[in-house]
């Protein structure tokens, strides 16, 4: 049976804009959240006078990649479109007339870009399109190589543009062996640069041309690097006290490199050391999250300026605040007050640089500058249509789980509310290892903070950003302490004041969605409503249905994160408990979806109608792992708001229906 929600006319009328005591004046359309970001991915040429960009129609179905002159950022010169469905998954410039591009495609709006195996290059005004890899036998290589059969992605470029890139393959009769190729992006020749026998792995190539290290996750996943000696492969050995070593890129002219470590685990280190480990001089370190140099880092010879932990409001700690790439840095974020400069680009003279601008509140907005004149000019805006200050404050916090360990949360205050006492919506993220919520632009909290809602989310135990040992902490616990972790965080939430304890939901995707429902099992009064969006319900469902089951190491994955006693799988899946749900529940997905597979949504709709529990219902066909069509987008949206008003909306504090 199905939850129908019934009120009188004047209710349904006065809803979107007076449950949660938000004016129609202040809200922003709903379309304006669900619409597609036209532009993305945006990449400098080598000689400056270029980008390109990966062009998204708004139909959500068809991608180009367009070519712009950077004298002329309003039109593109040249559109390159991308069969239906597909988009681009990386791009690089060969040359200043020639891109690189690996072929991917994407499971719904929530699910990760993959890529199909497939590499192709072509020149910037359209012409000489080439088929470089792949399991078609076509392009310049088909009458000696025919197809490739495998998979291969772009590893990355040579410090000076030659027309060649770095491709990493691997055959499908080979999987555990993974090759690095220097490709000829107009010849499509290519030379063997190294091959190590574990597939998908990654390669750390040095300005000279030659690989160093090789890291990635074995068929077991278990981390694993290796360090080049001679014309072989030497493991890396785990380290005790720094663990979960990263190369990260070779100090030019020198046998030292950058690296990343997490000590013991957790926080981080990033360290310019020797090859082979001595010498270590720490740049900058952080006892509660990793530190990264990405989009610090200067024109040719590659160096990083600056560092920032993954956590809280990022805040640049410079190499050395004297040099003049420090400064610059410290001029632009000066000049562009509360958000965070990343640098995309320079080109290979160093004289023009790409930049972007992202915050809390802004979706993102790409810039140029000439670093001789100082002169910046605008680019594009990522959603131009979002304005960043009718958005919400996000602010970054933390707070001691019920173990004390500390944890990170994230509140998303309603512009112009008070502070206190406010309903409140539990938004758990995906994954849930290695992924986490920061501080930057929200699609989901941004329109929930613009209805009237305060939004907690928590990176609980097994998300990224903390070191390795953090992520670990949430195996096997996937319905026990990272669910109390994001209790716990709806706890403080209220012993702090911000939320009213009375009008408390919970929402999420993925993982998230799994979460909605156990949070609300694990401590059913805490709670007024439940949604469940793309989620995954039966935990033993994933060995039988869904993407992560295909390949070996995703089975590792599952056996790894969430085990294979059946008894334990089955005390933590919803499906087998729905009984214990106690408040009326919302199930959104796609019927096509091919990570959380719609026969969990059936499976979760079919125990609650066994346990007789009260839901709600959205499916599309055509939809995969998150709706992609700004139609789908906004009906969601829309009905997601409706049933939050419903049930934790009405104005004055604690005066919610149940």
């Amino acid at each position: 049976m199905k939850y129908r929600f019934v009120r009188p006319l004047l209710a349904v009328l006065c809803l979107a804009a007076c449950a949660t005591g938000v004016a129609a004046a202040d809200l922003i359309p709903t379309a304006d959240f669900a619409r597609r970001l036209p532009l993305t991915m945006p990449r400098l040429s080598p000689d400056g006078k270029h980008f390109s960009v990966v062009y998204n129609d708004p139909d959500g179905k068809t991608h180009s990649i367009a070519i712009y002159s950077v004298d002329d950022p309003t039109k593109p010169g040249s559109l390159i479109r991308m069969p239906p469905y597909e988009l681009p998954a990386n791009i690089v410039w060969a040359s200043a007339t020639r891109l690189v591009v690996a072929r991917g495609k994407q499971d719904g709006s929530i699910g990760n870009t993959s890529y199909t195996g497939e590499i192709m290059a072509i020149d910037i005004n359209g012409k000489n399109p080439d088929y470089l890899y792949g399991y078609e036998a076509v392009g310049k290589r088909s009458g000696t190589r025919q197809t490739d059969s495998g998979w291969g992605e772009i590893e990355g470029t040579p410090v000076q543009s030659n027309g060649h890139f770095y491709m990493r393959a691997t055959s499908w009769s080979d999987k555990n062996r993974s090759t690095l190729f220097d490709v000829d992006a107009t010849t499509s020749t290519r030379k063997e640069m190294a091959n190590i026998g574990i597939g998908d792995m990654s390669f750390m190539v040095s300005p000279e041309g030659v690989a160093k290290f090789s890291y990635g996750t074995d068929d077991n996943f278990k981390y694993v690097v290796f360090h080049r000696e001679g014309s072989g492969w030497v493991k890396v050995p785990e380290n005790g006290e720094l663990q979960r070593f990263v190369p990260v890129a070779s100090v030019a002219g020198s046998n030292r490199i950058y690296a990343r470590y997490s000590p013991g685990g957790m926080g981080g280190e990033f360290v310019e050391q020797d090859e082979d480990g001595g010498n270590r001089r720490v740049i900058s370190k952080d006892d509660f999250s990793t530190v990264t140099s990405a989009g610090l880092w200067t024109p040719v010879p590659l160096r990083p300026f600056g560092t920032y932990a993954t956590s809280g409001v990022p805040k640049v700690t410079y190499v050395d605040p004297k040099e003049s790439i420090a400064k610059l840095h410290m001029a632009l974020s000066l000049k562009f007050p509360g958000n965070f400069v990343n640098f995309i680009d320079f080109s290979e003279d160093g004289s023009q640089l790409m930049f972007g601008l992202a915050s809390d509140r802004d979706p993102g907005r790409y810039m140029l500058i000439d670093t001789k004149t100082y002169k910046v000019s605008s680019l594009f805006a990522v959603a131009p249509w979002i304005d960043p200050a009718k958005m919400a404050e996000r602010r970054p916090l933390r707070f001691k789980a019920s173990d004390g360990t500390e944890l990170e949360a994230i509140l998303t205050f309603p512009k112009g509310k008070s502070e206190g006492n406010l309903p409140m919506v539990l938004v758990p993220h995906g994954g849930p290892i290695g992924i986490k919520d920061d501080w930057f632009y929200d699609d989901d909290a941004q329109f929930l903070a613009n209805r009237g809602y305060l939004v907690l989310q928590v990176n609980y135990r097994g998300s990224g950003g903390r070191g390795n040992g953090f992520e670990e902490q949430g195996y096997l616990k996937w319905g026990t302490r990272i669910q109390q972790d994001l209790i716990d965080g709806v706890k403080w939430a209220i012993a702090e004041n911000y939320a009213d304890p009375k009008r408390i939901c919970v929402y999420g995707a993925s993982f998230g969605g799994y979460s909605a429902m156990m949070t609300t099992i694990r401590d059913p009064g805490l709670f007024k409503c439940a949604v469940g969006y793309a989620g995954i319900y039966d935990l033993d469902m994933m060995y039988n249905k869904g993407d992560i089951k295909t390949t070996k190491s995703g089975r590792s994955y599952l056996t790894s994160v969430i085990g294979r006693d059946e008894a334990d799988l089955a005390a933590n899946s919803p499906v087998h408990l729905a009984d214990k749900i106690t408040v009326p529940v919302l199930l959104v997905h796609g019927e096509d979806d091919e990570r959380a597979p719609f026969a969990q949504f059936k499976a979760m709709r079919a125990a609650m109608d066994a346990a007789h529990k009260p839901y709600d219902v959205l499916t599309k066909s055509g939809e995969k792992h998150g709706f992609v069509k700004p139609e789908n987008v906004e009906e969601f949206y829309n009905k997601l708001q409706a049933f939050l008003d419903k049930n934790i909306g009405g104005g004055e504090a604690s005066t919610a229906s149940n």
